[in-house]
């Protein structure tokens, strides 16, 4: 495993601090649990993009604000699973557009599973609430994702927040 330069583990643990506080600003609006989930705090999922060790930010900024979920541990560890898994595919997007897209299905699979075994159980019902659950928290990412890390990846790219050196090594899987 390599080991993370200083300013790797400092951007991460930024991240980190911020996904907590734009979780608990969505929470503020009733949207950070439940059916549709609108956490302003998933735009970050995009930053992996660009540093990768973010990752491990948003892991473990997700595993500090599951610790309030109505859904309890289940919903900590494989919520908080999904945004990691999340974080280290779009850490391995060729193409900015793309960055988006495994925080948009790791999230609609995995918590609108847990959702719809809260819902029905694993029950015959379960399948066409899976599918309702998925549907609508993969919305939520869609508009988190696209709606503000797109802007957002655009904004830090433009502005040079990293180097040119970063970017390179970023592009040929080195960072």
């Amino acid at each position: 495993m390599k080991k993370l330069s200083t300013k790797q583990l400092t951007f991460a643990a930024l991240v980190g601090a911020l996904y907590v506080v734009l979780s608990y600003l969505s929470d503020i609006f009733g949207l950070s649990f439940g059916t549709f989930q609108l956490r302003f705090s998933e735009a970050l999922t995009v930053l992996p993009f660009l540093c990768p060790a973010s990752a491990w930010g948003l892991f473990a900024g997700c595993v500090l604000f599951n610790l309030l979920s109505p859904y309890g541990i289940p919903d900590l560890i494989f919520g908080s699973l999904a945004t990691l898994v999340a974080g280290l595919l779009t850490a391995r997007c060729k193409n900015k557009w793309l960055a988006p897209l495994p925080p948009l299905l790791c999230n609609g699979v995995v918590v609108g599973a847990l959702l719809a075994y809260y819902q029905t159980g694993f029950t015959a019902a379960f399948p066409a609430a899976f599918a309702f659950q998925g549907f609508f928290v993969a919305l939520g990412e869609l508009a988190a994702c696209f709606g503000l890390g797109m802007p957002l990846l655009a904004v830090l790219t433009r502005a040079g927040v990293f180097s040119e050196k970063e970017r390179q090594l970023r592009d040929v899987g080195n960072f």
